[in-house]
């Protein structure tokens, strides 16, 4: 298994495979009436899957490579009219539509992005959490498959 300092800035490219993808969705409820944000969204597993269940989503990635792969792989399922994918920084976007955020990012940027967090997002945004915890009002945990969903308050 790969070791990345828990208190690094950086995210490795950890990718989320189909199985965790879908249970994310699945803990999460996502539906047609959601907007998913995935920040650091890498190749766009969790976003497709979250479209296959009707939902809209956004990912942002700052990783061309990633950008691109992303691109591709929505318009290859045919989820062009749900899914954008935004090559940027994702502590320089507003989230201010989403109903859910997806990260599987390290805990000092969970950190940063918690306060951006409480400052943007409506109360009741949930926020999912792959791997690491984040010090919010937990309302669902998937053990098995190491996934937290969070409530804004």
């Amino acid at each position: 298994s790969m070791v990345w300092p828990p208190d690094s800035p950086w995210a490795p490219w950890w990718r989320t495979n189909t199985k965790t993808a879908k249970a994310i969705c699945k803990l999460a409820n996502i539906d047609n009436k959601d907007i998913v944000y995935d920040l650091g969204c890498g190749d766009g597993e969790v976003l497709l899957q979250a479209a296959k269940r009707g939902a809209k989503g956004v990912g942002i990635e700052i990783d061309p490579l990633r950008v691109f792969i992303a691109k591709v792989r929505v318009f290859i399922n045919n989820f062009n009219d749900k899914i954008i994918i935004k090559r940027n920084n994702f502590f320089n976007e507003k989230y201010s539509d989403a109903t859910v955020i997806i990260v599987y990012l390290v805990p000092k940027t969970l950190e940063r992005l918690k306060t951006k967090f409480l400052k943007e997002l409506k109360p009741g945004v949930l926020i999912v959490s792959y791997k690491y915890e984040i010090d919010l009002p937990l309302i669902a945990y998937d053990k098995r498959n190491e996934i937290r969903v969070y409530k804004t308050p």
